[in-house]
């Protein structure tokens, strides 16, 4: 199987790391200690994996980033919309019965 040349996934990689600072900038405006530590997190996960050219680990790694900022988004989107956010936090309580984990976006658990 041929490789795709790895300046796309760069890009991509690039965006999304832009991307995630926006959304700290939305989540933690200014430079309190939770904008801080957010960003040193990100910035520390994209330093760790910047030399790795394995594309199948790059899209996994662009996977869970972009799987991240779904779930602060709909975990937002639950927080502001009473009835999203019922409905999140029922999922969670079924999911937490049955054993299947849960705990995600509904914030209970972990």
């Amino acid at each position: 199987m041929v490789q795709p040349p790895p300046a796309p996934v760069q890009r991509t990689a690039l965006q999304l790391y832009r991307d995630l600072l926006r959304l700290i900038e939305h989540v933690a405006p200014g430079t309190s200690p939770k904008a801080i530590a957010l960003r040193a997190t990100v910035r520390a996960q994209f330093d760790a994996n910047r030399s790795e050219t394995d594309v199948g680990r790059v899209e996994a790694h662009r996977a869970s980033a972009v799987r991240a900022l779904s779930n602060y988004m709909l975990y937002e989107s639950g927080a502001k919309d009473k009835k999203l956010g019922k409905a999140m936090s029922r999922f969670n309580d079924d999911a937490l019965a049955s054993g299947k984990g849960g705990g995600g976006v509904g914030g209970k658990g972990g």
